[in-house]
């Protein structure tokens, strides 16, 4: 059968850079789902996407369907034909519904009688008839939350379309999506190669264009940008440091990348360098240049141009032209704002709203104040640094720089808090209260950055489900999860030893006169504690364990992971197997009892040798393990109570649990709950799996 490579293209005014990649991807993904579910065969889906358009093109597809072979199902034969033996109304329609005589149908015998059967086989559809409803249905499925309308039409998009571009092969496919009629021409760079381009095959599309100025391949155009801001930096000694975020929205607004370093006045440096960064990387998509000893921000920054200039100095002294009055208003922010000491920011917070039920940002320091005092008594540390951290948190919102760049905020309150003597502690946690900003990034380095952090994802996790506001679904406007997962790493991963349960219903205390707080703790606990099974489930630790600390429902998170560890750990010995089973068998036993943890053991009532061996080996035991569960070595604890494992299955072997006699019944249940309990002093083994 015959393949050949397709190529659409739609070209469109500029395409949102931070969408392109996504829309791109959205329709390879679309279309090859909608060609393989019709039975195209294709090599490879390749997407294509700049600026200007979003394209695939599709590699040895299928030329036209396999033949298809039709079996309809008819009426019975016995309600086919009537008495003689002269076909029924049910038969004719049947027939005539198949679009053949009554002859060319045929008889299949079955288990519950004969039918009548039609067969045939049906010639595929050629690629032609389908391609204009496939790309139709594909552009229908692209993630365009805000589409545009334009002219008279009631057409959407993403953005206008000017052209459509659809060939197999060399032959240009006629079909007309968002009333535009496909032609057999593309465009290059507006610039360089304006005039329309005919490609002579569809193979020819990336050939061509790259001689057009175009790198229609984002991934090859991203590892230009790279390679020449290497260069760019290489050639200056310096060394770059920029988000992957900002890489992939510069490749999206160029179609022939030119890197080329710009520079500053070394006056701009006295302005704390994230202002600068964020300037240059937010506002003007440079790539900011830092000395490779120190890391100090260099007065050099890397634009990326869309055009091969005969002039570059002129691209180059328009981008220095147009940083330096953003930079001067950086500088008149960091002037006019030191003139105002940070704590006496705090009133003016009064004004500005956290929650409408929660109250103001004043209102939530205020608790946070109190909740850093209550968190350091429980880590032992002095609260000194954490509370006035607390106290001057939240005062940079009122300046001038963090009013313009808002992810600015606990950063320049740190260099604010510095040009105020504050000690240098307490600066320090200023900033690193926000952190870990997303998901696997830094952690506070000090004590009191990670107290005050903990304590303002705590205010906040109460407050929202207070108020009624839990995240539900892909909604979570209060990023609930995010502060739910920095609890736990900061927690863990910070070493920070407390009772979450007790934190969070102090913080509940807090809100008393504002809401009824009554189930938030446990709520919010609850919460944690699923976003707690995901964490270890990206470390590859099974369900099961999880479940089987949970179960004991620890409450400190350090403890909780020390649990965790040890059980994956005692998971690997080899009598974790028959104890896991041996203690499913005894919970099993033990839910038929009310209460046997109150039942009490008596000596004198044991009749076989293997639960006199089992009492005084469990006994031994849990004088050996006492001080190493109080230490929480719960690891080593596991490991010698798996030395219980043959007396157990000895247990099992000799001894009628249920006997007949009520007083040794509830003898051999206490024994086996007193075994029980030794285990679920660590996790409930009985939850793990094989």
């Amino acid at each position: 059968m015959h393949t050949d490579t397709l190529l659409i293209e739609l070209g469109t005014e500029e395409l949102p850079p931070h969408a392109a990649k996504a829309l791109s991807d959205s329709f390879a993904e679309a279309m090859s789902e909608l060609l393989t579910q019709a039975e195209f065969s294709f090599a490879s889906c390749i997407a294509f996407v700049t600026p200007r358009r979003l394209a695939i093109q599709i590699k040895e597809l299928r030329a036209q369907q396999a033949p298809q072979q039709i079996v309809r199902k008819g009426p019975a034969v016995k309600a086919a034909y009537d008495a003689d033996g002269k076909p029924t109304k049910a038969a004719l329609g049947f027939a005539q519904s198949c679009g053949v005589a009554i002859d060319a149908l045929q008889t299949q015998e079955t288990d519950k009688g004969a039918w009548l059967l039609f067969e045939c086989q049906q010639e595929g559809r050629h690629i032609h008839a389908v391609l204009q409803d496939f790309i139709e249905q594909s552009l229908k499925r692209l993630p365009i939350p805000r589409p545009m309308r334009w002219g008279d039409s009631e057409i959407e998009f993403v953005r206008p379309i000017h052209w459509l571009l659809v060939m197999y092969g060399s032959e240009v496919v006629p079909c007309t999506v968002k009333n535009i009629a496909a032609g057999g021409d593309t465009y290059g760079h507006r610039f360089h190669a304006p005039k329309a381009i005919r490609l002579a095959h569809a193979d020819n599309y990336v050939s061509d264009l790259n001689a057009a100025y175009v790198l229609a391949d984002f991934n090859v155009r991203k590892a230009t940008i790279e390679a020449q801001l290497a260069r760019c930096a290489d050639q200056h000694n310096a060394a770059l440091d920029y988000p992957q975020a900002l890489l992939a929205e510069v490749t999206n607004l160029v179609e022939w990348p030119v890197a080329m370093v710009g520079q500053f006045s070394q006056h701009f440096l006295q302005i704390p360098q994230e202002a600068l960064v964020v300037t240059m990387q937010d506002a003007q998509r440079y790539f900011p240049l830092f000395d490779k000893t120190t890391g100090a921000l260099l007065p050099l920054f890397i634009t990326v141009a869309n055009i091969e200039s005969h002039t570059p100095d002129t691209i180059k002294r328009g981008n220095e032209r147009v940083i330096k009055p953003r930079f001067e208003d950086a500088d008149f922010f960091w002037q006019r704002d030191k003139e105002t000491r940070l704590i006496d920011r705090g009133a003016d917070l009064e004004g500005i709203l956290f929650e409408k039920q929660l109250g103001s940002v004043a209102a939530k320091v205020e608790r946070l104040t109190q909740l850093s005092e209550q968190l350091c008594s429980m880590l032992n540390i002095n609260h000194q640094h954490a509370m006035r951290a607390a106290l001057l948190c939240k005062n940079d919102l009122l300046t001038g720089m963090v009013n313009e760049f808002p992810k600015l905020q606990g950063v320049m309150g740190r260099y604010y808090a510095l040009h105020d003597n504050e000690d240098s502690q307490v600066a320090a946690a200023i900033q690193e209260h926000y952190q870990p900003l997303q998901a696997g990034s830094q952690l506070p380095a000090t004590s009191a950055g990670k107290v005050l952090a903990i304590c303002d994802r705590i205010d906040t996790l109460i407050g929202i489900f207070a108020t009624g506001k839990k995240p539900t679904g892909v909604k979570d406007p209060y990023a609930l999860r995010r502060a739910a997962i920095a609890v736990i790493r900061l927690s863990i991963e910070g070493e920070c030893d407390f009772d979450l349960l007790t934190m969070l219903n102090c913080s509940a205390s807090l809100l008393q006169d504002r809401l009824a707080t009554e189930s938030a703790a446990a709520e919010v606990f609850d919460y944690i504690m699923e976003r707690l099974r995901g964490y270890y489930q990206d470390q590859n630790i099974g369900q099961d364990i999880f479940a089987a600390v949970r179960a004991v429902q620890p409450t400190r998170l350090i403890d909780f992971n020390a649990r965790i560890l040890a059980v994956r750990s005692f998971q690997s010995l080899a009598e974790a197997t028959s104890l896991a089973a041996a203690n499913k068998r005894i919970a099993n036993i033990l839910k038929k009892t009310a209460h046997p943890e109150s039942l009490t053991i008596d000596t004198g009532l044991f009749s076989a040798a293997a639960e006199k061996q089992l009492y005084q080996q469990i006994t031994q035991l849990e004088a050996e393990v006492a001080p190493l569960f109080a230490a929480h070595k719960y690891g080593d604890a596991l490991t010698a109570l798996a030395q219980l494992s043959p007396s157990i299955d000895q247990f099992f072997e000799d001894v009628m649990v249920m006997d007949e006699n009520l007083a040794m019944r509830n003898n051999r249940i206490a024994l086996l709950s007193k075994v029980s309990q030794a285990f679920k002093t660590a996790a409930d083994i009985s939850l793990i799996q094989n």
